[in-house]
């Protein structure tokens, strides 16, 4: 009462501004007699508590341009558009003019690092040891010496093939050839026997760098049929045996072992840990690696996104999550970005200690990521999550999420370096007045064409330079692009329908039990149907609460766990909008996961669509006949 009053007393009747001082001065002298000390230590506290919020209250981020506004339409076509980041229509070439090669990002990111840390590696149960950017440096330089020492000529129309694992070797070889200007060609063994010798002859590649011996005699057989003449000379990272030299010897190729021969995140003095080689311990490998930066496929931020999801089993525990979530996000859409508010703390702190504890940011691409599974992550994890798009005949991105911007269901604007514009497809009913179409990229970004392949090139680049994706987008009213459909693996149904399966793919992922999904039709067919592989860590429980009990494989092969699962799924695909036509009528449950090992994933992860179907070729009939019965 006794404040109420003195605010009451502060409100001065009319009258001349010299009146007004001499009441403030008859009024001070009287203010400590009115409070009582309680009172007047209350009111202390309450202003440096106000003090301290408005000192430590979280600031949101400021975008970089008008969210609403983020891409601005070329020359006034609606349909082609660029950064609204530029001052015109002049696209960025180089972010920084000292830095206009590969070769010159790393020596940018050696003088700002210098004997700092740069490539890290891990034994199993250890911690990372790191290289540092000196070191690196002068590794690339004494490997390309032994390159060049060995026949290689330092130019550009010079590949060497690396057959290797990601490991700190494969980006020391990868420096080394750039140092000398020599380009590197990556092989993997998914490609497959026939692809490797077509590179391998294509490229007339003298040297190749391998990491295993199994690798080495591969291409050693390849080399002993007589169909990679110019093969001459393998080096190893790992020691190898005196077998695999004197098989390499009889039929004309030398084997050194890397001792005897001895990017853009580079630019800034970052160092890079890689993971152990084994998938399965990926996310141990990240706990104690602690990333600031963690680029990821989808795929994975769906399995973290089930994870917790799975975690939370009483009903009081979910709706505290979906609450705390929830108070997350709002501070989300007013541009706050943090990891230290009382959520956090008392929710969110296991699940950002099991990615390390240090995220800054993550960055999504390669295919498309649910909006709802980017919104609870972006709460969750507390950190930057952007999204991007691009592929790598435009050196990998043309579009990106803008910072500040947190809402999710688009990639984002273009780059500085790329115009992005829609075209028509007239028989998918897409076209670019509307604001929809394939998507099409120019800029310094996209490549000059495929090596020796002037067809390929020529349906990839059209006469003006513009880089056509497959990919199918729409232009949404804050100048950001949406991916809507994937024009390359589209196909019809009998009755005419048009399907996106890896749209369809995505949506299916979100169920619990599923962990990988391949969805098929044919054109002789009216309906879809599936392969699933069911997630091994919460399968059993997920069928136990159904009431059906048994081991993974048992529960693989029960039709009473396949009916639940396809229920599951047809509801999930129901509430994300899928089309009756759209959803799979009946499925196979499959054991093994898809991977790269087993030629099922690229080694981006994502699905081989043909050797799927060549591989459950037979489940595919069987599905299909029993329909048509």
């Amino acid at each position: 009462m006794q404040f109420q009053d003195w605010l009451r007393s502060l409100r001065f009747s009319g009258g001349d501004s010299k009146s007004e001082v001499d009441n403030l001065k008859t009024l001070l002298p009287s203010l400590p007699s009115s409070f009582s000390l309680s009172s007047i230590i209350g009111l202390g506290a309450l202003a440096s508590l106000t003090t301290y919020w408005l000192v430590t209250r979280p600031r949101p981020i400021q975008p970089p341009c008008d969210l609403q506004a983020q891409s601005i339409p070329v020359q006034g076509d609606q349909s082609c558009r660029r950064s609204a980041l530029l001052k015109d229509d002049n696209l960025l070439e180089f972010y920084y003019e000292d830095t206009k090669t590969v070769y010159d990002m790393f020596q940018r990111g050696l003088q700002i690092a210098g004997n700092g840390p740069c490539l890290g590696f891990r034994k199993p149960g250890e911690p990372y040891q790191w290289i540092s950017y000196t070191e690196v440096a002068e590794r690339a330089q004494v490997l390309g010496s032994g390159l060049l020492a060995k026949g290689c000529k330092p130019n550009p129309q010079q590949y060497v093939g690396i057959f290797a694992q990601n490991r700190p070797e494969w980006v020391i070889t990868e420096l080394a050839c750039y140092t000398f200007s020599m380009a590197l060609v990556p092989l993997y063994d998914t490609l497959g026997l026939e692809a490797m010798v077509h590179i391998l002859k294509l490229a007339e590649i003298s040297m190749v760098v391998c990491d295993k011996e199994d690798k080495a005699e591969s291409l050693l057989k390849i080399k002993e049929k007589g169909v990679t003449p110019a093969l001459s000379c393998l080096v190893l990272f790992n020691p190898f045996s005196a077998a695999l030299l004197e098989r390499g010897r009889k039929c004309g190729v030398e084997i050194l072992q890397l001792s005897q021969i001895m990017v853009s995140m580079f630019c800034h003095g970052a160092r890079v840990g890689f993971y152990q080689g084994d998938i399965s311990l990926l996310m141990d490998d990240i706990k104690t690696l602690k990333p600031t930066f963690f680029p990821v496929v989808p795929r994975l931020l769906n399995r973290i996104y089930d994870k917790i999801l799975g975690s939370v089993t009483s009903p009081l525990r979910r709706a505290i999550l979906h609450y705390a979530v929830r108070r997350k996000q709002a501070e989300l859409s007013s541009g706050v970005v943090r990891n230290n508010s009382l959520w956090d703390r008392l929710i969110f702190n296991k699940i950002q200690a099991s990615l390390g504890g240090n995220l800054r940011f993550i960055l999504t691409a390669s295919a498309p990521i649910s909006p709802t599974v980017l919104s609870f992550l972006r709460a969750t994890l507390g950190c930057l999550i952007f999204e991007g798009y691009g592929q790598t005949e435009c050196t990998a991105g043309c579009t990106f999420s803008m910072p500040g911007d947190w809402s999710a269901g688009h990639v984002g604007a273009p780059l500085p370096c790329a115009m992005v514009k829609l075209t028509d497809i007239p028989d998918m009913n897409y076209y670019a007045k509307n604001g929809e179409g394939e998507i099409c990229i120019r800029g310094h970004s996209v490549f000059r064409g495929y090596l020796k392949d002037e067809e390929r090139t020529g349906e990839a680049l059209d006469a003006d330079g513009w880089l056509h994706t497959g990919d199918v987008g729409q232009w949404l009213p804050n100048g950001t692009l949406r991916i809507v459909d994937r024009k390359k693996h589209i196909f019809k149904l009998s009755q005419g329908e048009y399907i996106a399966p890896e749209k369809i793919e995505n949506v299916y992922t979100r169920c619990v039990a599923v962990l990988q999904v391949f969805v098929h039709g044919d054109s002789l067919q009216s309906h879809l149907i599936g392969v699933v592989v069911p997630d091994p860590e919460v399968f059993v429980d997920w069928a136990k609460e159904r009431g059906i009990v048994g081991s993974y494989e048992e529960l693989c092969q029960n039709p009473d766990v396949k009916k639940a699962v396809l229920e599951d799924m047809t509801a999930v695909g129901k509430e994300a909008g899928l089309k009756s036509f759209e959803q799979v009528k009946d499925l196979y449950l499959h054991p093994e996961m898809f991977s790269v090992s087993n030629g099922l994933l690229t080694p981006t992860l994502k699905s081989k669509r043909v050797d799927l179907r060549r591989v459950f070729s037979e489940q595919i009939a069987q599905m299909y006949s029993k329909s048509s019965v």
